[in-house]
């Protein structure tokens, strides 16, 4: 198959959505199908270029095998709501002289479109119909429903509007899918879908990612003792987690000269929580950058606990990518989920982590005393086998290519269908 994507995150992001993009392109190749990408410049989770990119225009390049077709874009220091709308605002426009050629060129036969940002699927709608190709339309974060519930847009009219946008996207989709069974149902509760949407789930390599002894972790490289409790948390700093909570319990710690904190990671949120260490005067916290790919099983083998924290109101609306390499890793993870959500239901049916209450520095710290107290090691061992058992990427992609083969098949029918 001939197979565009469009996403404003690629490899060689390290984490978020453009880590799970990347290998799926990446993944297809190897299968023999011809992909082309329509992205950004990496940026994320710095909200910075990285330096290779730094000062390049519109380009190609060659990514394991895939063509990849960079776009410019403006990416803000402080990524505020209105900020960021312009972020991704430039990223559609700068994309257009891409789908011009697109439009004009040989027809794919199927397109895929990866959300947020939920308006960059406008393109790819005009081009599904105009080229009369099936639009597979993947959602991440359900990002119009996070921004109106967490408030981080209060113009009703404004909403609305995007809501609208969100709608006109949906109903002319051949495919919609997400990453949970909790999204897949608030997907359905929009009654917008001409056919249901499909769980297509982020995933992990199980076979490279995997629990490894402590003395093969970064201990030693970053100055730990095997005897230390470390609390890890590893990916984005941004607003949805809540991660100011993380420093609050190191400060109900700082006495304890063996519990460690540590945090990987980078992103809008991280000054704030620098400014919280250095105001407490904490010694027991520690801020590094996120490590490579290679490196990862090495630093999950680190900790004793990792942090899997959201608020409360982006409950089902988010699925953190992160726990997936945990699970893998087999480690213990403490989360916060609401009772009702997917997240909450898939750690508690499956004993797989310790759930606390969202928003809560009494619930976290009451969840990691109860992991340095308790024998947790059939949490490690239940991970490391749901990880293995559901979350295969290999099991993951090929399903997803079956879907694939059978649109591209069908095509003919289901564009009548979507007519």
């Amino acid at each position: 198959m001939r197979i565009l994507v469009y996403d404003i995150n690629y490899a060689p992001e390290l984490t978020g959505v453009g880590k799970y993009t990347g290998e799926m392109g990446a993944w297809l190749v190897r299968q023999g199908h011809n992909v082309q990408v329509i992205t950004a410049m990496p940026y994320y989770p710095e909200w910075e270029v990285h330096n290779r990119y730094k000062g390049k225009g519109w380009f190609t390049e060659t990514i394991d095998g895939v063509v990849v077709h960079r776009c410019p874009l403006y990416i803000p220091k402080n990524a505020t709501t209105p900020k960021r709308i312009l972020h991704e605002l430039s990223f559609v426009f700068s994309s257009l002289p891409y789908w011009i050629s697109t439009l004009f060129g040989k027809r794919y036969d199927a397109v895929i479109c990866i959300s947020p940002p939920f308006q960059i699927g406008l393109f790819p709608t005009m081009y599904s119909i105009l080229r009369k190709v099936p639009l597979w339309y993947h959602i991440q974060d359900l990002q119009v429903d996070m921004a109106s519930e967490l408030g981080m847009i209060k113009n009703k009219t404004f909403v609305d509007l995007l809501f609208s946008i969100e709608k006109f996207i949906l109903k002319r989709s051949t495919v919609v899918s997400t990453i949970s069974e909790g999204m897949v149902q608030k997907l359905t509760d929009k009654k917008v879908l001409k056919k249901p949407s499909l769980l297509f789930p982020n995933w992990v390599d199980e076979q490279f990612i995997k629990p490894l002894p402590i003395e093969a972790s970064l201990r030693s490289e970053l100055g730990l003792r095997n005897q230390d409790k470390v609390i890890l948390y590893s990916g984005s700093i941004g607003e949805k987690q809540g991660l100011e909570l993380i420093i609050e319990a190191a400060k109900h710690y700082s006495a304890r000269s063996d519990v460690k904190f540590l945090i990987f990671g980078s992103g809008g949120g991280k000054a704030r929580l620098e400014s919280l260490v250095s105001t407490y005067q904490l010694t027991n916290v520690s801020f590094h950058p996120l490590q490579p790919y290679e490196k990862l099983s090495a630093l999950l083998a680190t900790a004793d606990i990792h942090l899997v924290l959201q608020k409360k109101s982006a409950s089902d609306l988010v699925l953190p990518s992160k726990l997936t390499s945990i699970l893998a890793a087999g480690g213990c993870a403490l989360v916060s989920a609401v009772p009702g959500t997917t997240l909450h239901y898939v750690i508690d049916s499956n004993q797989m982590g310790i759930l606390i209450e969202p928003e809560s520095v009494e619930a976290l710290i009451a969840g990691i005393e109860r992991v340095l107290r308790d024998d947790i090691s059939f949490y490690r061992q239940n991970a490391r086998s749901y990880a293995r058992q559901y979350l295969s990427k290999e099991g993951i992609l090929q399903q997803f290519e079956d879907e694939l083969l059978r649109l591209s098949s069908e095509k003919r029918d289901i564009w009548e269908s979507v007519l």
